[in-house]
């Protein structure tokens, strides 16, 4: 006999009375019927999912099932997930460059027109999975699964248990239970018909803990395609996010969800986006494959309409399917007719004018421009518009103000108080969205032209050794990023002022709705960049040169480009290396000798393919100057 069960029964006492000795023995019967029940022995460490044990509590209480310990998990590092790089922004389709090369479109609005629901997934660089997703009534628990089970009253257990393999959990002084192709509705009904067996009068609680993990298959035009290993709440959405989303070309109302070889449902984001009905999101299972397929047609909606956007059309959806997406005609619409302009008759000139609602079930084509139009701008003619202008800065009072129809700047600045005293005029940003619109289709033209010259370039070289065909390699490369860094940039709309370093009044010109005045404080840095030593922003001083900040940066680096430094002045204005070679002060084809001023940004480029880049493109300085492209846009471009 166990020596714990020698040790428990009742010794004689010559003195007892045998009333006492009696209800001492009975105490250790009961005792050792207990232990021997509940088998009382230590425990090797176990996995979650293997069997516990049942230990009795003090005399009278209720019945301890024990497990050991679950192995702790590391947290999600938040920070770390923070640090991951965000993703790159996606560059225009080619339907909506053409869309927003088309004057006038999208006025009022400094946004580009983009596809519908292109930003859906642009927000963060990864999609974190929902670590506590409400879990459905009809989920179905599988292998893999965790659930927690918390019982209390003549029996006392806090258990975490996986679903094995063969699809069951092991309670201690219960058994296996069998719960693949459970509901999760039906889990503690479950649970309480097997603890019925065994135990009476307590109550019992049970919950999913962890989600087991399953990989799918994202294919098609996605950025990303590939397999993702997804939780099993994850929805084709949840998926799809982990992929990037549909690409520019990929569709967002034809992603099918295949399973075993069929499709078993097609999920159309648009009812997410415009209805916010996810009842067609179905939940992935193991092994699915999410296909998204090309996009369909595509048709813009501008001008005075809720939602300006670039839409995906359905076969047989029309005009009026059009209007509902985009949210419907504007308070200030002209409700009696919308212009369409078809691809097709685009060189001709040939807009069609259809009156509504009577042709609001005109069917659509793809590439074609439906306009509203605005009956407050149709009412007026410029001349005689009120001219909604914001003021910035070194104002007493900035805000934006509504001036009448033949405003100036002058009145611009007396309305918004003044210049205070730290105003630094010369270095005065005034914008115009009229400007910009024509810089931007003008740039557009020029890096058009810039890649075919290059491209020509490239193709008339030859190469008679190895390291002939890598330079030639390289140089293509780095051509090919020169132009897709000048896609990127965009022209602010800035109109350079030609003011002096000393000026104190704004010239007085006549304002458009829309304009921006901005007048900095005193700049007190000259900002160095690109191919030097130590890049920064340095403490202004009178009398400084061009080539002693290039001194404090260290100097140009080995593999600079010393005849293509710039010097962007607060103004807006552009001096380069490679201008006015005849004159005295670049004589020696350097700025060393040229005085910087407050808030000049010099900037030191890299040596690029000199016969490929300058021969092509002789002056940086009347395309920077031209279009209004500021500092950043020369960081972006040269690095």
């Amino acid at each position: 006999m166990n020596s714990a069960f020698r040790d428990a029964r009742p010794r004689r006492h010559p003195h007892a009375p045998a009333a006492w000795r009696r209800r001492i023995a009975a105490l250790a019967l009961a005792w050792m019927s207990t232990a021997a029940l509940a088998q009382v022995q230590p425990l090797p460490a176990q996995p979650q999912s293997e069997p516990t044990a049942a230990t009795p509590s003090a005399a009278g209480g209720p019945i301890r099932l024990r497990q050991t310990a679950p192995a702790v998990q590391a947290p999600v590092n938040p920070q770390a997930q923070r640090d991951l790089p965000l993703p790159l922004p996606v560059p225009p389709s080619d339907f909506e460059t053409y869309v927003n090369s088309i004057s006038n479109l999208g006025a009022g609005k400094p946004e580009p027109l983009r596809r519908f629901g292109s930003n859906l997934w642009q927000s963060t660089g990864n999609d974190v999975q929902d670590g506590s997703p409400l879990v459905p009534g009809d989920y179905v628990l599988q292998p893999g699964d965790e659930i927690t089970v918390a019982v209390w009253g003549s029996v006392d257990a806090d258990l975490r248990l996986q679903i094995d393999r063969s699809g069951r959990v092991t309670v201690p002084r219960v058994g296996s239970i069998t719960l693949v192709g459970v509901r999760y509705a039906d889990l503690v009904p479950v649970l309480t018909r097997r603890f019925d067996q065994a135990f009476k009068n307590y109550q019992l609680t049970a919950g999913l803990a962890q989600l087991r993990g399953m990989r799918v298959y994202v294919t098609g035009f996605v950025p990303k395609p590939g397999p993702y290993t997804v939780n099993s709440l994850s929805s084709v959405a949840n998926a799809l996010s982990q992929a990037g989303g549909p690409s520019p070309a990929g569709s967002l109302r034809a992603i099918q969800l295949r399973r075993g070889g069929n499709t078993v449902a097609t999920i159309d984001l648009y009812d997410i986006l415009l209805k916010g009905d996810r009842s067609s999101d179905r939940l992935v299972q193991p092994e699915d494959v999410i296909h998204i397929g090309p996009v369909g047609q595509q048709v813009a909606m501008v001008g005075s309409v809720n939602r300006p956007a670039i839409f995906e059309l359905k076969a047989g959806e029309t005009l009026n399917d059009l209007m509902q997406m985009s949210g419907g005609f504007t308070a200030v619409a002209d409700r009696s007719r919308v212009s369409i302009e078809r691809l097709l008759d685009r060189n001709a000139g040939r807009v069609a004018e259809l009156k509504m609602p009577e042709q609001a079930g005109v069917r659509l084509e793809s590439g074609d421009v439906v306009r509203a139009f605005s009956a407050v701008d149709a009412a007026l003619p410029l001349q005689q518009k009120n001219k909604l202008v914001r003021v910035e800065g070194e104002v007493q009072r900035p805000g934006e103000y509504l001036l009448p129809a033949r405003s100036s700047v002058a009145d611009a600045l007396r309305i918004a108080g003044g210049l205070t005293p730290m105003a630094y005029v010369f270095a005065t940003e005034f914008t115009r969205r009229s400007v910009q619109a024509s810089q931007q289709a003008n740039y557009d033209r020029v890096v058009r032209e810039l890649e075919l010259q290059l491209t020509r370039t490239t193709s008339t070289q030859r190469a008679s050794t190895p390291e002939d065909a890598a330079a030639m390699a390289n140089s293509k490369a780095a051509s090919e990023r020169l132009i897709g860094s000048l896609r990127l940039v965009q022209p602010t709309g800035r109109v350079v002022l030609e003011l002096g370093p000393a000026a104190t009044e704004l010239p007085d010109l006549a304002l458009e709705d829309g304009d921006r005045i901005y007048v900095p404080p005193k700049l007190s840095t000259v900002g160095v960049f690109g191919s030097v030593f130590n890049a920064g922003s340095y403490l202004y001083r009178d009398g400084r040169l061009v080539g002693d900040y290039l001194g404090l940066a260290g100097g140009p680096t080995k593999g600079s480009d010393p005849g293509s430094i710039m010097v962007l002045r607060a103004n807006g204005s552009v001096v380069a290396a490679t201008q006015k070679r005849g004159s005295t002060w670049l004589s020696t084809g350097t700025l060393d000798n040229v005085e910087a001023l407050a808030g000049d940004t010099i900037f030191v480029p890299e040596e690029f393919n000199k016969e490929g880049f300058r021969t092509v493109l002789k002056d940086w300085t009347s395309i920077f100057y031209n279009f209004g492209l500021g500092a950043a846009a020369i960081k972006a471009v040269f690095n």
